[in-house]
């Protein structure tokens, strides 16, 4: 029996931030020329798969690939939302400011800022002036999923429905601590695991059943909700972006403009691609091998 929810979770394009080695969570770039071909071709990848639901981060670069997600759905169309709940960590006083592993023994952070130095926090708790912990990031990834996400498994489970699709288009770090929260919520332990380390657009889906639950046959939640089991089938799925090339002269790299139709026209000649097909932009992880927890 096909599982009764089943939760997509993407990561958004290629911003304009995402190619400069800078703080950027809450800050709001918008996404690059190749950020905006990989969002189309995840709409056109997911064309054929039927979203009951799209829940979107309102920041420009999670919120324009999740459209591209909605474009490329057949009626009818999901909803479609967009929450402050879904996006990235906020790096506080260190927006747009460029990050660094360097550090000054003996110096705090607030002396390690005052330098212009905005070094890499390794600490769960840590954070910088006005922004977020990744232990905040989590207690938020964890409203969202009791918000967005598990309504529409007791919803299922009252309709007695199965293989209900809804996409969760975030970015990186949050995606991480969203995954992390909803297995948690499983009747069953599961293997931990490390969610982080996402290409732009990749995806990453966890199914969840309800136990004891038969297709078309409703389960009354009100009272006591009934146990979920979830189990994560794919992650960082990438090969609709496998083959896009980036513009070359800098285009591709240049911040997506709805208003240019055609943007080898508005420049007035033809551009030559470049011969690589993934994005040169950082992961949301900077070295990720030795621990470290910086989101880009």
């Amino acid at each position: 029996m096909a599982p009764s929810v089943i939760v997509t979770f993407v990561r958004h394009g290629e911003s304009t931030d995402n190619l400069l080695s800078v703080w950027a969570g809450w800050k709001d770039a918008p996404l690059s020329n190749h950020g905006m071909n990989q969002a189309r071709a995840l709409g056109g990848f997911f064309a054929d798969t039927h979203f009951t639901a799209i829940h979107a981060s309102d920041l420009k670069r999670a919120f324009t690939t999740a459209q591209a997600i909605y474009d490329g759905q057949k009626d009818p169309k999901p909803s479609f939302d967009s929450s402050k709940l879904l996006r990235e960590q906020h790096f506080g006083t260190a927006e747009g400011k460029p990050w660094s592993y360097e550090t000054q023994p003996g110096l705090t952070l607030e002396e390690h800022m005052a330098k212009g130095i905005y070094p890499v926090l390794y600490e769960d708790d840590e954070r910088f002036p006005e922004g977020e912990s990744l232990n905040e990031l989590a207690a938020r990834a964890r409203q969202a999923i009791e918000e967005l996400v598990l309504p529409h498994a007791w919803q299922a489970a009252k309709d007695g429905q199965t293989g209900v699709n809804i996409a969760v288009v975030s970015h990186g770090l949050c995606i991480s601590r969203l995954i992390s929260e909803l297995l948690k919520k499983s009747a069953k332990p599961i293997q931990g695991s490390d969610y982080r380390g996402l290409l732009n657009t990749a995806w990453t889906r966890v199914t969840i059943d309800i136990e004891n639950a038969q297709d078309g046959e409703p389960i009354y939640v009100d009272k006591e909700p009934p146990l979920l089991a979830m189990r994560v089938t794919d992650v960082n799925r990438h090969s609709h972006i496998d083959d896009i090339k980036r513009q070359g002269g800098g285009i591709g790299s240049a911040a997506y403009d709805p208003n240019q139709k055609d943007i080898r026209a508005f420049f007035g000649g033809k551009t030559e691609a470049l011969p690589v097909s993934e994005s040169n932009a950082h992961d949301e992880v900077v070295g990720a091998e030795d621990g470290s927890k910086a989101s880009l």
